[in-house]
């Protein structure tokens, strides 16, 4: 694989190198990537995550799995109390009010009509690495169990969890994503930014 010089390769961490075959364009993001995967044309497209990056253009990248981009990951903050459930619930949201969340993500504070409560955090699964680092760097914490991942998201929709409360949580765009005639345009360049 094959890519451009890149000037400032710091500003692409965190962003996507897809591999065509017959090319390579740096500098998709998350969502740019999935319309991309959605398309019969683009069924045998490599992609990459760009990790890190160095002052002379060099850059680190992760293999992504392409079904990545259409699954939803979750982190799941179980209580004993609705009382401490809630109290969770509304810190995480507090949370995302002061230091967005790093994806669109939807927030559950659900009961299992047996004494347990949840609150779950749901978001695309490629962005795993980046709420998980949010949590961290935000200190949030809970007193009881957490989980997390793709399965743990499957398995709350397949139980009957009743929802108390739920919030969309935003992300403060960084930047603007391509759509249809323009995304596909851009998939032509090596620089798509």
């Amino acid at each position: 694989m094959n890519l451009p010089d890149v000037k400032d390769a710091d500003r692409y961490v965190r962003l996507y190198v897809v591999n065509f075959g017959d090319h390579s364009a740096v500098g998709f993001t998350a969502e740019e990537v999935a319309e991309l995967l959605d398309s019969e044309a683009n069924r045998d497209v490599t992609v990459y995550k760009i990790y890190k990056a160095y002052p002379d253009g060099r850059m680190e990248l992760t293999g992504v799995r392409r079904e990545v981009f259409s699954l939803e990951a979750g982190m799941f903050f179980y209580a004993r109390s609705q009382q401490a459930g809630l109290a969770d619930f509304e810190r995480l949201c507090g949370l995302a009010a002061t230091t967005p969340v790093p994806a669109r993500s939807k927030v559950h504070f659900s009961s299992d009509n047996n004494g347990g409560f949840v609150t779950a955090l749901i978001y695309p699964a490629e962005y795993d690495a980046e709420v998980s680092r949010w949590l961290l760097d935000s200190g949030y914490r809970t007193e009881g169990v957490v989980e997390g991942g793709t399965n743990v998201v499957q398995r709350y929709y397949d139980a009957d969890w009743l929802i108390l409360d739920r919030k969309q949580l935003w992300p403060q765009a960084a930047i603007e994503s391509l759509h249809g005639q323009a995304l596909r345009q851009a998939a032509g360049k090596a620089l798509v930014r």
